[in-house]
């Protein structure tokens, strides 16, 4: 993405939106911001993709301080919050396809017990 900056990265700028929020003493939009890495742009937006609700509640919340962060880099776009949904193991994925073809499919682990004599 080029900007007035120069060309810029998605981590450079996101880098800078974390430091914004540390100065400006958003604690706890810092924290949760310090863990994101799933972070892109697209048409101008920046988008950040989280797996977890109340973490994209914070965001959602704190969007307003995010932007202002980017706007303190020369930078006016929009944020958008997307929850990812968690890739299935293959055993949910098997289960899911069981699920298409006959209706009310239940599974029941079967444990086995070891015992050592």
């Amino acid at each position: 993405m080029t900007t007035a900056k120069g060309n810029l990265s998605v981590r450079t700028i996101w880098g800078k939106v974390v430091l914004y929020l540390k100065e400006h003493r958003q604690v706890a939009l810092h924290v949760a911001c310090g863990d994101i890495t799933d972070v892109k742009l697209e048409d101008g937006k920046l988008v950040i993709n989280v797996t977890e609700r109340v973490l994209a509640g914070l965001l959602t919340e704190g969007k307003s301080e995010i932007e202002r962060a980017l706007r303190w880099q020369g930078l006016d776009m929009e944020v958008v919050v997307v929850i990812k949904e968690i890739e299935s193991s293959e055993g949910e994925r098997d289960i899911k396809k069981l699920n298409e073809v006959f209706d009310n499919v239940t599974v029941v682990e079967k444990k086995t017990k070891m015992i050592w004599r």
